[in-house]
């Protein structure tokens, strides 16, 4: 796993846990659409993060097919 895949895999993960604990901490009135953005958030960096591995393990595995032999 590179140092670039690490980076991207902490903010993504801590960027809504710090959004929450900012608005707890700092009292921020926050309406329904900040809620549920920060809720979705969550499975959207999901969502980035794994076409982010996919794109490196495609680059790394360039013939990634089974062959099977036949006898």
């Amino acid at each position: 796993m590179s140092k670039k895949h690490v980076l991207i895999m902490v903010v993504c993960c801590l960027l809504p846990i710090v959004g929450l604990a900012a608005i707890y901490l700092f009292k921020i009135p926050a309406n329904t659409m900040v809620w549920s953005a920060l809720i979705l958030l969550c499975p959207l960096s999901h969502l980035f993060m794994m076409k982010y591995m996919m794109q490196e393990h495609g680059a790394e595995h360039p013939t990634s097919q089974i062959h099977h032999d036949r006898e």
